[in-house]
């Protein structure tokens, strides 16, 4: 786990009981991203630098419940099942 700058945490893993969406990087939202409505983001997928760059860019701008992620990470973006959430968000 990494926090940006105090920012967000994010969780970069090759699996995380998601393996079929291997890269799966879970963005959680800082405090202020939170108390804003922000929730954590599941990317999957993510095997492209530019993709990477993408959610850092987004993560420095305040990340989940701050600031807009960009659109092409709708097409990373994925609901993990309950049980695998409440281990990593819990």
């Amino acid at each position: 786990m990494r926090r940006d700058r105090g920012v967000a945490q994010i969780r970069v893993v090759n699996c995380l009981d998601a393996c079929e969406q291997a890269d799966v990087i879970v963005v959680q939202p800082s405090p202020a991203g939170r108390a804003a409505g922000g929730r954590p983001v599941w990317l999957g997928l993510v095997n492209d630098p530019d993709a990477t760059a993408d959610i850092a860019t987004w993560v420095r701008a305040g990340g989940p419940g701050l600031s807009e992620p960009p659109d092409i990470l709708d097409l990373y973006e994925f609901s993990p099942s309950r049980r695998v959430r409440r281990g990593v968000e819990g």
